[in-house]
């Protein structure tokens, strides 16, 4: 059905006579006649009967109208739904209870009248795709890692560089330090079943370990955050990493510890990642926020893997 065809059958019984009509949509009035006629050949009855006054609309004109009126309605929500500016800007934050998640957090508060759609994708290639395509607009990832530089028409700025810490329960052999350097972790099993081989925090594992000569297992299925607390928390042997503004809800009478990591400071560096042609208006005003309310980067006493692009 001819979307224009139906919404000159509306001006048209809006209007009460084709002339107005024409004049209203801004088209002759033969135009007008040929929608008409072409959408009463597509549905098989006569919308309007023409009287001196005018033209009237039919039985079958009547029982249409209602009909017309929404579907010209359902085409303007669905332009408006794609429609740059009009609709809710689309951010990747990874995962709920990771930095990026609180930074989208802290920018909605700032800017409570731009809309906005979460998302959490797995890995950069995953958004990478999503970004070029426009499911995405915007995209919180450590880049880039070794060998998979980011194509040309993707911008990245580094926004947070989040500290390391170590989690462990009550009888782990460094539950009671306040906090612990790179080297007092030499020997000790780090647990951390959520590392996915490809992903960009496996490659920032690897150089951690290869950095080091940290022993850091990702053995076994991951249950997700409750088990691996539980686990730890029971296991004076294990112990695992876990990244400073991580929100977990900490179970009660476990005596989980979480001990800064010092001599140097192993730092996770997120970055914000957008389609250099991506013309949504909110997109510059994230990023804006993001730099202006992002902590020193590259300060003394941290370590970051040499690939991480520089801010």
């Amino acid at each position: 059905m001819d979307l224009e065809a139906v919404r000159t059958f509306a001006a048209v019984a809006a209007a009460g006579q084709f002339q107005k009509a024409a004049a209203d949509l801004a088209i002759t009035q033969q135009a007008v006649s040929k929608r008409i006629a072409a959408l009463e050949r597509d549905l098989g009855v006569r919308l309007f009967t023409r009287t001196p006054r005018g033209a009237e609309l039919t039985i079958d004109g009547q029982a249409f109208l209602p009909h017309a009126r929404e579907l010209l309605r359902a085409a303007e929500r669905a332009v408006a739904s794609v429609r740059t500016g009009r609709r809710p800007l689309r951010v990747d934050v990874i995962a709920s209870r990771v930095a990026p998640s609180g930074l989208l957090r802290e920018f909605h508060r700032v800017n409570p009248g731009i809309e906005l759609d979460v998302v959490m994708l797995f890995d950069v290639e995953a958004a990478v795709t999503a970004l070029r395509s426009g499911a995405i607009d915007a995209s919180f990832r450590a880049v880039a890692a070794p060998g998979r530089p980011l194509p040309d028409d993707i911008g990245s700025v580094r926004v947070l560089d989040e500290p390391l810490q170590l989690l462990t329960g009550p009888a782990h052999a460094l539950a009671g330090a306040r906090s612990v350097t790179v080297a007092e972790l030499v020997g000790h099993r780090i647990w951390m079943p959520g590392i996915a081989p490809g992903t960009e925090w496996a490659a920032y594992y690897e150089d951690l370990v290869a950095g080091f000569g940290l022993t850091i297992e990702a053995t076994g299925p991951n249950f997700g955050s409750d088990a691996l607390l539980d686990t730890v928390a029971d296991t004076p042997a294990l112990a695992t990493l876990m990244s400073e503004h991580t929100r977990l809800v900490w179970p009660a009478g476990h005596g989980l510890r979480r001990i800064p990591v010092t001599g140097p400071t192993p730092v996770y560096p997120h970055s914000l990642l957008w389609h250099r042609d991506n013309p949504h208006p909110a997109l510059p005003v994230l990023r804006a926020h993001l730099v202006a309310a992002a902590p020193a980067l590259d300060a003394a006493g941290t370590w970051r893997p040499d690939w991480v692009l520089p801010h």
